[in-house]
């Protein structure tokens, strides 16, 4: 009798599929981003691992118009829980599932099984796109990840991503970007770097920093939800914002910050303690890492409402409930339903994350809960909470890393 082979993982349809993608994405990213996408000519039929620094939602099909061939991303399970939609994606270009948060060998293993199929994989070390413009913390793991691989890494880098679509807008703006194979490091020397000196030439390759006065982005609606970052005011430290068109307001002291075209700041009647909101988020970290959160234990921070889900993993989400009250604590999230009241104390925890723009994740007793709100909903300050909170009980009360 026959041995069954092991089914592979690189498909002939997933080439077909790019193909398709390409003839279509290429001119349409082109008038709707604005990006100089430049072809990695180096590539011929060699396997890749792809490393980008991550600006906007588009991010992937920039890469995939930059290399020959299918390209196969790394991407968190909540692609993968969206039932019908996430079977036709897994269909036709099969990402590799990874679990967000957690040590995810299987994920590895995959990773390891493609690359010796010939396959390339791309993935975005930051697992975050940046809130601020520059680019964020990167995973120490992807380092050993690189080595196990074997294969050369290219560094792609994307800029004015930022300035295109930031993370908090829903918009695009008018404005030019680049993508483009800043560093390719071969197997040899990966070979002859320890795991500090290549996660350092990672680093080096793809750092982007776009608080700076590097062109004209326009949109009328420039500033809107950037609430969805912002949530200490200079003035009057925890607060709430609301914007509108290029403004953004403080509800507690009133006052403005106008978002220009080259993305700084002015103060609408007075000077701007920020020239770009890089600058503004760097001061709401500061403010965070130096917050006692154990004295907001009796009285929550801030109160929200929203929808509640359970996210069954590489399956589907269920909806909990349609509408809850969400508090958090300076030590714990509460969501109160009509009929229950769920406590999840960050001592029992293992992770808070926010997903896309506005998206919440709790990992809590071997379950993903998944909050959705409005617009102007910021699900930022719940994972920077949590964090500082983890941070003290550790011990590491000057400890900085806030989530992302």
């Amino acid at each position: 009798m026959k041995k069954n082979k092991a089914k592979k993982w690189m498909k002939f349809r997933h080439r077909v599929v790019r193909n398709i993608l390409f003839a279509i994405l290429g001119p349409y990213s082109c008038l709707k981003f604005g990006i100089k996408i430049e072809p990695f000519r180096e590539q011929e039929k060699r396997p890749y691992l792809i490393l980008l620094n991550h600006q906007t939602s588009f991010d992937q099909f920039f890469v995939g118009l930059a290399f020959k061939g299918p390209v196969y991303y790394v991407a968190s399970e909540d692609l993968f829980s969206n039932g019908l939609v996430s079977k036709l994606i897994k269909f036709l270009v099969e990402p590799i599932p990874i679990k967000k948060q957690t040590t995810d060998v299987k994920a590895v293993m995959n990773c390891i099984r493609v690359a010796k199929e010939g396959g390339t994989i791309a993935i975005a070390p930051e697992g975050n796109r940046t809130y601020s413009g520059k680019t964020e913390y990167m995973n120490p793991s992807i380092a050993p990840l690189a080595r196990k691989l074997k294969v050369p890494i290219a560094l792609y880098r994307i800029e004015g991503g930022y300035g295109v679509q930031p993370r908090w807008s829903d918009v695009v703006r008018r404005g030019k970007m680049r993508g483009y194979v800043s560093r390719v490091i071969t197997p040899e020397e990966i070979a002859a770097l320890s795991e500090e000196e290549l996660l350092s030439a990672i680093k080096e390759g793809l750092y982007v920093n776009e608080a700076v006065n590097d062109g004209e982005f326009h949109h009328k609606k420039r500033a809107e939800y950037l609430e969805r970052a912002a949530y200490v005011c200079p003035f009057c430290g925890l607060s709430e914002f609301e914007s509108n068109a290029d403004v953004i307001e403080c509800k507690k002291c009133g006052r403005k910050f106008r978002y220009l075209p080259t993305k700084q700041l002015e103060g609408v009647g007075f000077d701007s303690p920020f020239q770009f909101f890089d600058d503004w988020y760097e001061y709401q970290q500061d403010f965070v890492n130096n917050l006692d959160v154990l004295q907001y234990v009796e009285k929550p921070m801030y109160c929200d409402t929203a929808a509640f889900f359970e996210v069954i993993p590489y399956n589907k989400k269920v909806r909990l409930a349609k509408r809850v009250s969400l508090s958090l604590f300076g030590d714990r999230i509460e969501v109160k339903t009509e009929n229950e009241h769920l406590v999840f104390l960050f001592d029992e925890t293992a992770a808070v994350t926010v997903l896309g723009r506005n998206k919440l994740n709790i990992y809590h007793g071997g379950k993903i809960y998944q909050i959705k709100s409005g617009k102007r909903f910021n699900a930022l300050k719940y994972v920077n909470i949590f964090h500082r909170y983890k941070n003290l009980k550790s011990g590491e009360n000057d400890g900085k890393f806030l989530g992302l």
